[in-house]
């Protein structure tokens, strides 16, 4: 095959790939945001993509109907304190792990590891809620926060590749100037991880706020605890018990743009921190 029918045949291949990536990517996304346009009826008989008479009152119902201002408020006080204590907590185990020498270290890094494949899920909710009515938390959204900002193992990795990336002379010379291990850390290392930590700080976000099993389960009793995830699925079912799925679909389309803004503020520090993190070391 001549060479440069050859690269435009990869190309092409890599280009139609791309494009159905993308395709099935957006289209549930693009599908929520029309489907909240929708009547009712449009919704359930099927058959047309786009409405054919827009109705944005849907957004305004579900607004005030499911209380989504109160819902926004605890989904973003959950994901504020979830990914501060994630990101604070992983880059300090990550130090430790990579840089600190002490017995047992390889042990707990490859327990750490293997949290990256085991989901215990819906196992681990009794005990947990147990726990948490054991120490009066369980009427709090506290609970939900601990227990997202726990599973770290993916997050340590990634924090800890990065941290092997950097030359040890840096340690080496804050050493010399007198520094002991957490002046190394805050002062020489954390600046240059500003990268990783966006990327631990987008996961861990995008995590908390898409929880609803965990979530569901603590705010059970406490609907004015609910977050914006479990708001949505309140929205299923009206007064009369008939599904209103476009009600649905408009809550859900305002559920997602959060995390659509935050990851094109964040778009850059991704990426960047996405390669290094998986590159280094």
């Amino acid at each position: 095959m001549d060479p440069k029918a050859k690269k435009f045949t990869k190309k092409t291949v890599l280009y139609v790939t791309l494009a159905i990536c993308a395709v099935v990517t957006i289209y549930p996304v693009f599908y929520a945001l029309v489907g909240g346009l929708k009547t009712n009826m449009e919704m359930l008989a099927g058959g047309t993509l786009l409405p054919k008479e827009p109705q944005f009152q849907n957004y305004k119902t579900v607004w005030e109907k499911a209380n989504f201002a109160q819902y926004t408020m605890n989904s973003l006080f959950m994901c504020f304190f979830s990914t501060l204590g994630a990101v604070i907590i992983s880059a300090l185990t990550a130090y430790c792990l990579e840089r600190r020498k002490f017995p047992g270290r390889k042990v707990i890094y490859s327990l750490y590891m293997a949290t990256m494949f085991i989901a215990l899920g819906s196992v681990t909710l009794r005990p947990l809620y147990l726990l948490a009515v054991k120490v009066n938390l369980h009427n709090t959204l506290w609970p939900v926060i601990l227990i997202n900002i726990g599973a770290q193992g993916t997050n340590i990795f990634l924090i800890t590749k990065f941290i092997s990336g950097l030359p040890k002379e840096l340690d080496e010379a804050a050493m010399l100037d007198g520094c002991g291990p957490f002046r190394i850390f805050w002062n020489v290392l954390l600046p240059l991880l500003k990268p990783i930590m966006a990327v631990v700080a987008l996961f861990q976000f995008r995590h908390t706020w898409n929880d609803y099993i965990t979530s569901s389960v603590f705010t059970m009793t406490q609907p004015q605890l609910r977050p914006l995830t479990v708001g949505v699925v309140q929205l299923k079912y009206g007064a009369s018990a008939a599904a209103e799925w476009h009600l649905m679909m408009a809550g859900a389309a305002i559920s997602i743009l959060p995390m659509l803004l935050i990851y094109c503020i964040c778009n850059k520090y991704f990426m960047t921190g996405v390669v290094d993190g998986s590159v280094k070391g």
